[in-house]
């Protein structure tokens, strides 16, 4: 296994930071979870820590879990197996770990009144479960799947927003040993159907509608249409969410039944016992979605996601029992899994939001966060920007002084969104985590660990335990200058393939361009001072003339304009480069985009990165195609300006911006 060189960013954060935004506080130094840890394991520094860690991961991941104090079954005999090699590691030999048990049944004895769960409804209602309601519920609804026909190793996909059923249903599936699949609410029915025929389910959890700024979704009629293309699905269980208010229901006699009345079935008790569960055992597959190919299905275990989510929580987040987490997200993305794990595990409460951030009015995410005491706020840079242009008024309103930390994930920032985030919301008192992985990894690679200082945008490290290097093509390590983000070591979050036995396409996809690295497919950059940045993905690399750069650098230069809120740099085709750069600019509000306008933003971008990558156009577009979580699909836009195919739009939230982005090359020539 290649080691990147003893030097480098290990050696130098003894150093002072003075552009640093945030440094943290002697008690953090002492009391944070992760001092307690380098204190456990003997480690005079994070950076003696970290190298030890990815010489000897076994040891590590063995020794921080013991520092978790996670619920085992029976304690492995052994914490890595690579006897099959890296890129099929094992872990927890010997053990049992039931995720959806370590999750309730200890914390229920220990605190049975404490709170677990809170829920807020877009119109509202507000529900709350404690520890010990949340057990009983679990185990109620465990039962009752299993007189529905789910056993050990049935396949069920979630298709439901965040809602306390929701959370219910993900642990009562985990106790009986099923797999699961969740899948966004806001897909459409093609969308939800292609992730139920790879995932060849048979069972399917939806609602009968929902609501998304004041206007009712109807789910139930969704999932009926997606069911008409997935013929496996044979039982549908529906959770009441909005019923009279939408009309009739579409109900199909024998296939679909109501959650809540299967659950007051007549002499149904719940179910205590949890068999003991390999930890290699598959619990859920979550499907990632591309512009091209179909879905791949990630493929996590007991022992695995639950436990890296954890451990990024309390060894970077600095989640304790009994703060209260709460993320702006979807089931259908990796950060809602990852919420409900990580909190739940570690005896924090969880805070579920149905609705929109900024329905009815633009402090609705604040009021939220300020209503439920939250400690660990969580969002995305796309909306912290779509917020931020309602000015302060909606954040000062609210009392957020229980707020410890504030976390960020989904795309690279940009300086301005990140300083109002950290003087706004955060009274420039609170960190921003910035955080960076993916669904395959189960969290993230790159953090901010609360030990060092905080530079804006900026990663300060891996996460703890991340064996994260940046290397050149040859799998050198590079410093100052972009390079792929890989990772040298294994970890247990890493997903156990693809689901249906795609080896060859999950060895070509992460393992087979440097052997026994996995390359991440992003482009980063650590400084001389050993702080991180993220450039993009690596496929979406621009490379003009001969240089090449990640877009994000070109998109935070443009951002620097006043005028520009966001924005997305492609590569087209040029004769005389070989690529040129086009910039898609959202404005401002009022803004004119004229000729003018378009040539500032041309020169302020030639200013912070040269003549050379001055771009071909400057387009003024009325918002980019993104995820439903928020990340900007560039090669989507590409496409979309070149007048080619751009694929599968399935996952993105606003299929509109794609015919935009078009007209706006068609009127290019």
């Amino acid at each position: 296994m290649r080691q990147p060189p003893a030097h480098g960013p290990a050696a130098v954060f003894g150093r002072d930071v003075p552009d640093a935004a945030w440094r943290p506080s002697p008690e953090l130094l002492r009391e944070s979870r992760a001092a307690g840890l380098l204190r456990a394991l003997d480690a005079p520094t994070l950076e003696i820590l970290q190298s030890r860690s990815m010489a000897d991961p076994g040891w590590f991941w063995g020794a921080a879990v013991d520092d978790l104090a996670l619920s085992w079954q029976r304690r492995p005999r052994q914490t890595l197996d690579l006897t099959d090699g890296i890129e099929w590691a094992r872990w927890w030999s010997g053990g049992a770990f039931n995720h959806a048990a370590a999750s309730v049944d200890g914390w229920a004895t220990s605190g049975p009144d404490a709170e677990a769960l809170a829920w807020e409804g877009e119109e509202g209602d507000i529900r709350r479960l404690t520890r010990a309601e949340l057990r009983d519920q679990v185990d109620r609804a465990a039962a009752m799947l299993a007189r529905n026909g789910v056993s050990e190793g049935t396949r069920v996909g979630i298709f439901l927003p965040m809602l306390p059923e929701t959370v219910i249903a993900v642990l009562a599936l985990g106790k009986l040993r099923a797999v699961f699949t969740p899948i966004f609410s806001g897909y459409g029915a093609h969308a939800v159907a292609t992730r139920l025929n790879a995932f060849e389910a048979t069972h399917l959890l939806t609602a009968d509608a929902f609501l998304r700024r004041g206007q009712v979704v109807p789910l139930k009629e969704v999932a009926d249409a997606a069911l008409a293309e997935s013929p496996t699905v044979g039982r549908v269980l529906v959770v009441r969410r909005l019923v009279g208010r939408h009309g009739a229901l579409p109900w199909q006699i024998g296939r679909d039944r109501w959650w809540d009345e299967e659950l007051a079935a007549e002499g149904l008790g719940p179910l205590r016992e949890t068999a003991l569960t390999d930890p290699e055992t598959p619990y859920m597959v979550i499907y990632t979605s591309g512009t091209t190919g179909a879905p791949k299905g990630t493929v996590h275990v007991h022992g695995g996601f639950p436990i890296k989510s954890a451990q990024d929580l309390a060894h970077t987040f600095d989640l304790r029992a009994g703060d209260a987490l709460f993320w702006f997200t979807d089931l259908g993305w990796m950060m809602g899994p990852w919420a409900i794990s990580g909190a739940l595990l570690l005896g924090a409460r969880l805070v579920l939001y149905e609705g929109a951030p900024d329905w009815p009015g633009p402090d609705r995410l604040w009021a939220l966060a300020a209503r439920h005491r939250v400690t660990h706020l969580g969002v995305s840079p796309t909306l912290v920007r779509a917020l931020l242009v309602h000015g302060e008024e909606p954040v000062r309103a609210h009392d957020l002084s229980s707020l410890r930390v504030l976390g960020s994930t989904g795309e690279p920032w940009n300086p301005e969104p990140w300083w109002w985030y950290f003087r706004v919301v955060g009274g420039s008192r609170l960190p921003i985590v910035n955080y960076s992985g993916g669904t395959e990894i189960s969290g993230g690679i790159l953090g901010c660990t609360l030990l060092r200082p905080i530079r804006p945008t900026s990663f300060n490290g891996p996460c703890i335990g991340m064996a994260a290097d940046v290397v050149d093509a040859e799998g050198t390590p590079v410093r100052g200058e972009v390079g792929e983000l890989v990772l040298r070591a294994p970890w247990p979050g890493m997903t156990r393939g693809f689901w249906g036995g795609e080896r060859e396409r999950y060895l070509d996809t992460y393992w087979r361009r440097l052997p026994g690295t996995w390359v991440h497919g992003d482009w980063a950059l650590i400084d001389h001072d050993g702080y991180w940045y993220l450039h993009g993905r690596s496929d979406d690399t621009l490379k003009v003339a001969g240089k090449r750069v990640g877009p994000a650098e070109v998109e935070a230069a443009a951002c620097g304009h006043p005028a520009v809120i966001e924005a997305a740099a492609i590569g087209v085709p040029d004769e005389r480069k070989g690529e040129a750069v086009v910039v898609l600019a959202v404005l401002r509000p009022g803004v004119t985009p004229d000729e003018a306008l378009m040539g500032e933003i041309a020169e302020r971008i030639v200013r912070d990165l040269g003549k050379p990558l001055r771009p071909a156009a400057v387009i003024a577009v009325p918002e980019l195609p993104r995820t439903r979580s928020g990340k900007i699909m560039r090669r989507v836009a590409r496409a979309a300006y070149l007048g080619r195919d751009p694929g599968d739009l399935s996952a993105l939230e606003n299929a509109g911006a794609v015919a935009a982005i078009g007209a706006a090359g068609a009127s290019q020539g």
